[in-house]
């Protein structure tokens, strides 16, 4: 059968208020237009659906089981488009973001905390990543866009854009009795122990390629898992780390030291990575906006 959604739809409000009145007020329609549309509608199903009242009208036996789907059906209709409503208002959704953890503190954090503020309902869900793996999560469609930290190798289906760029110093506790600015050779910060990330990230594959450049292997004496326990590791006097300049503006540098490695640590970028050809949500694009903004 090919009936109008139109026909469903009086039907599902002459049975929800017994009437082709009711059904008409709520329709903003008119009652013959209304009475029109249940006429045709039972000619095109081949049987009664309404048994006139004084007061209105019943369903019957076959009125009763039609209403039982198209009840469930159009409630859920109505669901759907309450949603939507909210969504449109950024009243409530679901974000969720993959991130590496330079990228996070860096670039993401921030803007949240205004996000969350201005937009309560939004659903946030952050997941923690290395690089490597926050492209993995988002090409496999299980988050709405990444933020990551160069170096990354960006698949096919996938697009990115520079948000911002860092600078990297190397840090060390005043246990190593080096005065702040020392500038320091490749050659010569091998001495000391180095601490840094593990081999699956991109802060490894980074200073692998800065020390390669010297003819030298990045060789961490200390393996952080994450990238705010260099900055600890370093304060606990185990050696010398990498950390972005963002990460040491709310520190006490009492004791720590910032050091120059000759010749500079190059800068390298944060990047909103997306998936190509599929629209985001109202709430995700809120967002996306935001991190573009800050």
């Amino acid at each position: 059968m090919n009936i109008s959604y139109d026909y469903y739809r009086v039907f599902y409000y002459v049975a929800k208020y017994k009437s082709f009145t009711g059904a008409a007020k709520a329709l903003l329609n008119n009652q013959p237009n209304i009475t029109r549309m249940m006429k045709k509608l039972e000619e095109e199903l081949g049987c009664t659906l309404f048994v006139r009242q004084r007061h209105g009208v019943v369903l019957t036996p076959e009125g009763e089981k039609l209403y039982a789907h198209i009840s469930v059906a159009f409630e859920h209709i109505l669901c759907g488009e309450e949603e939507i409503a909210r969504d449109k208002s950024l009243q409530s959704g679901i974000v969720t973001v993959a991130a590496s953890e330079i990228a996070l503190h860096c670039v993401l954090l921030p803007v949240l905390k205004t996000f969350r503020n201005t937009y309560p309902g939004i659903r946030i869900r952050i997941s923690s990543h290395s690089t490597l793996q926050a492209v993995d999560v988002l090409k496999k469609g299980l988050a709405d866009f990444a933020i990551v930290t160069e170096p990354f190798e960006l698949p096919s289906g996938l697009c990115h854009e520079v948000l911002r760029s860092i600078r990297e110093v190397p840090v060390c506790s005043a246990a190593f009795s080096l005065s702040p600015d020392t500038s320091l050779s490749v050659e010569q910060i091998k001495e000391y122990p180095l601490i840094g990330l593990g081999e699956q990230t991109a802060s490894f594959r980074f200073y692998s390629d800065v020390f390669g450049r010297t003819g030298m292997s990045f060789t961490p004496d200390v393996e952080a898992a994450t990238a705010d326990q260099i900055l600890s590791m370093v304060k606990s006097d185990l050696g010398i780390g990498f950390v972005p300049v963002d990460f040491l503006e709310k520190e006490n540098m009492d004791n720590l030291v910032i050091l120059n490695l000759k010749p500079d640590i190059p800068a390298r970028n944060i990047c909103l990575l997306k998936r190509q050809n599929i629209s985001l949500s109202i709430a995700a694009s809120e967002l996306e906006r935001q991190v573009k903004s800050r």
